[in-house]
């Protein structure tokens, strides 16, 4: 189980599909805000296009993501993302367009390739083995670290150096480019299950609800260090450093995260998938309650550096988490919703922050958000518990949620059972 598995051309042809679909994302929020920032009250018309933008993928990623038909997935994707990239290109080549018609394409542009996320994510685990989907999970994470330290200076330089609405078109370029790129990859995924069934346990919606305490960790994994992202330079003037330096911590912290994608799929760890992702989160929200407390620029860098390591590590285990609560037919609408938790919670963590900043300073902030996202934690947790449980009664009878097996089975290390066997052990 190595990195070789996944080294081939058809997985090279998948990220560069993956750049051109992800990196407008990434590059979406603050070209936003470059794109109104010389408008009078610029930069609160920025922030609202890019809430319009987000809350755009929040609606776009579920009900787009359910209506991904497993076996012929790539019109729906082509048509999203082409809409997408007509969004973006809207925002570019019309800069000086009403704020409303601004934050119509910006609300298109976020809604429309919404599913892209859980479809792409589906057909890369159908590139690879089995027994290697840990090592594609971790490849793609560590394509995102680079997409998201990339970005930024790309849109800064673009933005500074070109014209503000330059960064635009260029995410509308790399968007359609994707497009084209979907025919390189396969057609579709896998919709059976290991035993050779179909879906049991009712209808897609109800499927996707079972799973619910996988999206509420998964969010509060992701949420937590886009608290400190977002607080930072008012936490960095807080203690009277630069402000300067919140680009090169973040930096630091993409590449911790891409770091610790790299080493999760070096080896099978050990433990539970829920256990290591309150393992990983723990250790990710004390990092995060060093960056509120440290009082000079190396600690906070080593902190955020550190912290970027063990979120990618938790992110991973809420994705491997999610394949086994879910039949693989179902996997790209699951992935679709996981992202739009991630979206939800990275906003709700965004706001409060935002309002407590108004009434105490930063490193409070901060910490709040810190407790928001064990409090989230541990409620995912608690229904990962009791969701195991509930599997492990069913078992019984050949019930379960996600991969059923009706009758005695064979697990993945030669153990009879008599419901299923996954990446958390047998039931």
């Amino acid at each position: 189980m190595t990195y070789r598995d996944v080294a081939s051309p058809q997985v090279l042809s998948w990220a560069c599909t993956s750049v051109g679909a992800r990196m407008p994302v990434a590059m979406a929020p603050l070209a936003l805000v470059f794109l109104v920032r010389e408008r009078p009250g610029g930069y609160a018309l920025g922030a609202v296009l890019a809430a319009a933008y987000v809350i755009g993928e929040i609606v776009g990623a579920p009900v787009l993501g359910m209506r991904l038909p497993p076996e012929r997935p790539r019109p729906q994707l082509a048509v999203g993302l082409a809409t997408g990239a007509f969004g973006f290109a809207g925002l570019g080549v019309l800069p000086d367009a009403p704020s409303l018609v601004l934050g119509a394409f910006a609300f298109l542009a976020g809604a429309a390739p919404a599913a892209a996320t859980g479809g792409l994510r589906a057909l890369l685990t159908e590139l690879v083995p089995e027994r290697a989907v840990a090592q594609a999970l971790s490849t793609e994470s560590m394509l995102n670290s680079v997409i998201w330290a990339v970005s930024p200076a790309a849109v800064a330089g673009l933005a500074l150096q070109a014209a503000p609405h330059v960064p635009l078109l260029l995410a509308a370029a790399l968007m359609a480019a994707s497009v084209a790129g979907l025919w390189l990859l396969p057609a579709g995924w896998t919709v059976e299950d290991s035993a050779g069934g179909a879906w049991s346990g009712g209808s897609l919606p109800r499927l996707l609800l079972g799973a619910w305490p996988v999206y509420v960790t998964g969010a509060a994994s992701l949420s937590l260090l886009g608290l400190a992202e977002l607080v930072l330079p008012a936490l960095l003037e807080q203690r009277g450093i630069p402000v300067g330096w919140s680009g090169p911590l973040l930096t630091g912290l993409a590449v911790g995260a891409g770091l610790g994608a790299f080493l999760y799929g070096l080896r099978t760890w050990p433990g539970l998938l829920r256990t290591r992702s309150v393992v990983l989160m723990c250790g990710t929200s004390v990092c995060v309650t060093l960056i509120a407390l440290i009082p000079n620029t190396a600690g906070i860098a080593s902190a955020l550096a550190v912290g970027g390591l063990l979120q990618s590590g938790a992110l991973l285990t809420r994705n491997l988490a999610l394949r086994d609560a879910l039949p693989p037919g179902a996997l790209a609408a699951g992935y679709s919703v996981m992202y739009a938790a991630a979206g939800a919670g990275y906003a709700a963590t965004g706001s409060l922050a935002g309002a407590l900043l108004k009434v105490t300073v930063p490193s409070t902030a901060v910490l709040a958000g810190v407790a928001l996202t064990l409090a989230l934690t541990g409620v995912g947790w608690s229904g990962e518990v009791r969701r195991a449980g509930s599997s492990a009664r069913g078992a019984d009878v050949g019930v379960v949620p996600g991969r059923v097996v009706e009758g005695p089975a064979s697990g993945a290390e030669g153990t009879p059972i008599g419901g299923r066997c996954d990446a958390e052990g047998c039931l």
